[in-house]
């Protein structure tokens, strides 16, 4: 036999190629994760989250790097749900906590607020047909690499699970979040209008 079981069982061959790790919370994901892959991006940036406000307060001085990377030529990108849209009150009524999903759509909102003007920050609510997906999967891409988190029935995104992701050929785990979450992008309407 050329291949033991002990050795075929740490080598990854099949569809979990592109899983870096997983996380059985996102919030058990080191911060050191989001600041590398964050700092490691130089062309796309896309958070994709429905509320996406954590980054705040999770990523020491988040708003500065989003300026560097911006200034840099790296295009970066935040969807979020609509604070008034009945899928964010719906929502609300599923989680049941003090900080709700429309507080934390309009924190992100007023630290996106605060880096205006920004040349190459893009912000977009996802459109009202799209909300029911957004709601259910957060998607954060950093060039080849992301982190998704599918959210689980009653819980926030923090106690939901979390993949970290990186890319290694096309129609992988990879291509199908980012494609769902540009598919998302394409129908979204731009915040302020």
């Amino acid at each position: 036999m050329l291949w033991p079981r002990a050795v075929k069982d740490r080598i990854k061959a099949g569809g979990d190629l592109e899983i870096v790790q997983s996380y059985p919370y996102r919030s058990a994901a080191p911060s050191t994760v989001w600041g590398d892959l964050l700092g490691a991006a130089s062309q796309d940036i896309f958070f994709a989250g429905y509320t996406n406000y954590f980054l705040w307060t999770q990523l020491p001085a988040f708003s500065d790097a989003l300026r560097h990377k911006t200034e840099a030529g790296c295009r970066v990108r935040f969807l979020v749900g609509d604070p008034g849209s009945d899928v964010t009150r719906q929502r609300e009524l599923i989680e049941d906590v003090a900080l709700t999903v429309s507080t934390r759509v309009r924190m992100t909102l007023e630290a996106l607020t605060r880096l205006e003007p920004l040349d190459g920050l893009e912000a977009r609510f996802s459109a009202v047909e799209d909300a029911p997906n957004h709601v259910a999967l957060s998607v954060f891409r950093f060039d080849q690499e992301a982190l998704v988190t599918p959210h689980l029935a009653r819980l926030v995104g923090h106690d939901s699970p979390l993949l970290h992701l990186r890319r290694r050929g096309e129609g992988g785990m990879f291509d199908r979040f980012a494609e769902h979450a540009e598919e998302l992008w394409s129908r979204g309407v731009p915040i302020g209008s």
